[in-house]
């Protein structure tokens, strides 16, 4: 197995808890879904918020979803004049046979803007 990495957003309507873990939960099950992953091929998750986020850790709705054994770490992004606002940017190692070229980057609603090169 190689390691490899997956990148995604998604810019959230508002800054709430709730909306978050549904939001950041529909990222990670599309990241796995999408390039045929379980919890099992998970390595590490680094997560990014904005800093217009405060409501709560992007990676406390992975641990919603059931990983609990993978290391998870949140940070800021950098809070560039004219960026997206709201968004939770997600890259995560993963154990995979699939080539790089292969692996399936998710950008939901809104923010596939930031990244019209990748394919949805």
């Amino acid at each position: 197995m190689a390691v490899r990495a997956v990148r995604g957003a998604v810019q959230l309507e508002r800054d709430e808890a709730g909306h978050m873990d549904e939001q950041v939960g529909a990222l990670l099950t599309a990241v796995l879904e999408r390039n045929g992953l379980t919890p099992d091929d998970l390595i590490s998750i680094w997560f990014t918020a904005t800093p217009d986020l405060h409501s709560d850790f992007p990676a406390a709705a992975a641990r919603k979803l059931g990983i609990v054994d993978v290391p998870l770490i949140c940070a800021q992004e950098l809070d560039i004049e004219g960026a997206m606002p709201r968004v939770v940017r997600v890259l995560a190692h993963i154990e995979s046979d699939r080539p790089r070229a292969d692996i399936a980057h998710v950008y939901l609603g809104a923010a596939a803007a930031l990244r019209k090169d990748i394919a949805q």
